[in-house]
């Protein structure tokens, strides 16, 4: 909305002190001639921006001038400031919002706990884009469209229709009724419940969404993590199969591509990496280790170890006769 974007070039100024129509504008993900639009409003409303010419020219607002916002004490605003240092893009498709809200905080901080505070918050690394073994997070694709659909049924306790692929079924369009989002380790997930059943929906499955005008059949009140908790603990306890692998780092993002869950990771002692998967039934298991060949190897369960080894068998015989 524009107004938020007014509010945010404003603290840009009080913040960076100068800036030009061009940086004003990839900061805001906007055009530059609308930034000149927003210029002459804020002036027409009495905010004391002006023009510098030149070579190092720009915008800027007279000396003395802020926005005001009480009742934050520091560790608050370091709260806020670390958390809005990770990879916000991620965050339900909140991005925008999250780095205008750190603006305001970042300028709601008197004069001389500013600086002290963004100081402190570069000194505190959240989430970081690699691991100490350079392992890239598998942080999953969705269209800001499609969340922002999402987020806004589940906010505002409406029915939803998602267009939706289910692993190994072609996708097809599903009405539930939506409880919560979650992100864990990378992954998001659309907790709902269809026809009364609970489900659980990845997200970078959903291929669309469109939110409905009818009310959600939820109850007013939720539990998010108990919820959560709970679909775990069913999740796991089910008929699916875990399997001990160690796999090539390089082949890490295609093991954990085709499992259903990962439960426990840690480096091997050879370089390799030590994961703990779960997969669908025992064939999901074997189909998704052979196409790993010999960069993964399952450790456990026996029989997983001994049919992959007489499926190995079986191939080296039939490539091994004489022509």
């Amino acid at each position: 909305m524009r107004a938020d974007r007014l509010i945010s070039l404003v603290l840009l100024l009080r913040r960076h002190g100068r800036l030009t129509a061009a940086a004003l504008a990839r900061e805001l993900e906007v055009s530059t001639r609308t930034v000149l639009r927003d210029i002459e409003a804020l002036s027409a409303a009495g905010v004391p921006v002006y023009a510098e010419r030149g070579r190092h020219g720009g915008f800027a607002l007279l000396p003395g001038f802020r926005t005001d916002l009480t009742g934050m004490n520091h560790d608050e605003a370091l709260a806020l400031l670390v958390a809005g240092s990770g990879r916000a893009e991620q965050v339900f498709g909140l991005g925008p919002a999250l780095a205008s809200a750190m603006r305001k905080v970042a300028d709601a901080l008197p004069e001389g706990h500013r600086d002290t505070a963004s100081d402190a918050a570069r000194r505190l690394l959240v989430d970081p884009e690699t691991d100490l073994l350079s392992r890239r997070p598998s942080g999953e694709e969705l269209t800001g469209a499609t969340m922002a659909e999402m987020r806004r049924a589940v906010l505002a306790g409406r029915r939803l229709r998602i267009h939706y692929a289910a692993t190994g079924q072609a996708p097809r369009w599903r009405t539930v009724d939506p409880i919560g989002l979650v992100i864990v380790r990378e992954r998001g997930y659309l907790l709902a419940t269809r026809s009364g059943a609970d489900r659980t929906y990845r997200l970078s499955r959903v291929l669309a969404a469109e939110e409905l005008p009818e009310p959600a059949q939820r109850p007013e009140r939720v539990d998010l993590d108990r919820i959560w908790r709970d679909r775990c603990a069913r999740f796991l306890s089910g008929d699916h199969v875990t399997a001990l692998v160690r796999v090539d780092p390089a082949r890490r993002e295609e093991l954990v591509g085709t499992a259903l869950a990962v439960r426990a990771e840690e480096p091997d002692a050879d370089g390799r990496l030590r994961l703990e998967v779960t997969y669908q039934d025992a064939r999901h298991a074997e189909w998704a280790l052979w196409q790993l060949t010999t960069d993964a190897e399952a450790l456990a369960p026996q029989w997983l170890r001994a049919s992959l080894r007489d499926r190995a068998a079986a191939m080296a015989s039939c490539y091994g006769r004489p022509s």
